[in-house]
């Protein structure tokens, strides 16, 4: 039934919870599993000229780890197949375009659970996912109290 599951991930407490679910799902069906993190290029632009290198090696940081958190899950989990990437661009858009591009039987990703006004004004890169996205959708919420090792370090 699945063959190509994708996760993204950010990093995010919610995103290693997205992780452990896509790699159980992944087994139970023999599927490859592809570790996505996406460098939000909105989020460097906006930064101050004097601080966009700083701020890039901190996001690529955050991404080797994230990604890293990925292979060690994998490797202890089981021996199904991994591939992992990095992107730039709109999160949401380049998550589906590279579901899209890899045949992807779902997209698994954390999500924070915003709900509410402040939700519904900032949005969120999982609900722009589940809207754009042509195929299922996994989304994993980072449980109440749950440290949020996002960004922890920057």
């Amino acid at each position: 039934m699945f063959d190509t599951v994708v996760v993204a991930t950010d990093g995010s407490g919610s995103a290693e919870r997205a992780v452990e679910a896509a790699l159980d799902l992944a087994a139970r069906f023999d599927a490859t599993v592809h570790g996505l993190y996406v460098v939000d290029e909105s989020e460097v632009e906006a930064t101050p000229e004097e601080v966009r290198d700083a701020l890039e090696r901190a996001l690529a940081t955050t991404g080797g780890r994230a990604l890293a958190f990925i292979r060690e899950a994998a490797a202890a989990e089981s021996d199904e197949e991994l591939v992992t990437a990095v992107r730039q661009g709109d999160p949401a858009t380049e998550i589906c375009r590279y579901a899209d591009e890899h045949d992807a039987d779902v997209i698994a990703t954390g999500t924070r659970g915003r709900h509410g006004e402040h939700g519904f004004l900032l949005g969120s890169v999982a609900e722009a996912i589940v809207r754009q996205a042509e195929m299922p959708v996994l989304t994993v919420r980072q449980l109440d109290g749950e440290a949020n090792p996002e960004r922890a370090e920057v």
